[in-house]
C-alpha cells in the first residue's frame, strides 16, 4: 500500500454532479471503530447469511468489513474472509485495500456469498465498477447481500462522509444491471433515519423482512437486496 493511502485527509474526485471526497485509511480506521459493538443491522445481516447459506459449507466474503464483527454471529458452516481500507486484526482471511484505487478482489478467490453492508454509501463515482468486481467474485450459484440507505426517508440523517448519495429506484435500478434482484425489503422500520435501539422495536424489525405499502417508502431506514447472477453474468 503507498503512502497515499494512509493519509487521513480525504481525496476529492468526481461525481456525476459533484465534487466527492474519498477518506482514506487513518480516517476509517478510527472511524470502524465505533462499529466493535454489534449493532442492529449487523445481527439482521448474520440471520440472512446463516438463512441463504442453509447449513451447507460455504466461503463469505465481507466487504468494508471494519472490525470484523459479522464473523462472530456467523454459523461454523461459513468460512469468513474479510476486506477492508483499515484492517485491524491482519490474519490470513484478511486483506486490506483502498477500495477507490484498487478492485475488490480476495487473491483468485470465489465465493459463495458476498456481503456489502454500510459500504456502497461511500464509493461516489465507483458504483457500477464495484458491481462488476463483486460480480466476477461470485461463483456460478453465489449470493450477493448488500444495503443501501432509503434517502428518502422522512428524516434523513446524512453524515459527512457518505459520497454516494442518490433514491433508492436509481441503486436498485444500477444494481439490477449486473445481477437479478430476487428480494428487497427494509433492514428496519424507524420513525428517525436511524437504526432501531429500543428493544421492542429491535425485536419486531428483526423478524420483518417485507416491503409495507406507503410504510416502508417513508420508514424504512436502509434496504438489503438478495441477488443472484444474471444471465449475463454467466
Amino acid at each position: 500500500m503507498n503512502d497515499s493511502t494512509r493519509r487521513k485527509d480525504a481525496v476529492s474526485g468526481n461525481g456525476s454532479n459533484r465534487d466527492v471526497r474519498y477518506h482514506k485509511r487513518d480516517f476509517w480506521r478510527e472511524e470502524n471503530l465505533k462499529f466493535v459493538k454489534p449493532h442492529f443491522r449487523l445481527e439482521k445481516a448474520a440471520r440472512i447469511i446463516n438463512r441463504t447459506a442453509g447449513g451447507k459449507e460455504c466461503d463469505l466474503l465481507d466487504v468494508g468489513c471494519g472490525p470484523a464483527t459479522l464473523r462472530h454471529f456467523l454459523d461454523k458452516n461459513i468460512h469468513y474472509y474479510g476486506i477492508d481500507i483499515a484492517i485491524h486484526n491482519p490474519g490470513p482471511n484478511m486483506i486490506e485495500t483502498d477500495f477507490v484505487e484498487n478492485p475488490i478482489k480476495f487473491r483468485e478467490k470465489r465465493f459463495g456469498i458476498v456481503i456489502a453492508q454500510g459500504f456502497f454509501e461511500y464509493v461516489g463515482a465507483f458504483q457500477s465498477q464495484k458491481f462488476a468486481e463483486v460480480r466476477d467474485l461470485l461463483t456460478a450459484d453465489g449470493i450477493f447481500i448488500v444495503s443501501y440507505w432509503n434517502f428518502g426517508h422522512r428524516k434523513t440523517n446524512i453524515s459527512a462522509p457518505v459520497s454516494n448519495i442518490q433514491p433508492l429506484n436509481d441503486f436498485r435500478n444500477s444494481l439490477a444491471c449486473y445481477f437479478n434482484i430476487d428480494q428487497s425489503f427494509p433492514a428496519s422500520h424507524n420513525w428517525k433515519h436511524g437504526m432501531p435501539s429500543r428493544k421492542l422495536v429491535k425485536a419486531a424489525n428483526m423478524r420483518v423482512s417485507m416491503n409495507i405499502p406507503l410504510i416502508s417508502p417513508i420508514l424504512g431506514v436502509e434496504y438489503f437486496f438478495i441477488c443472484s447472477l444474471n444471465s449475463s453474468s454467466t
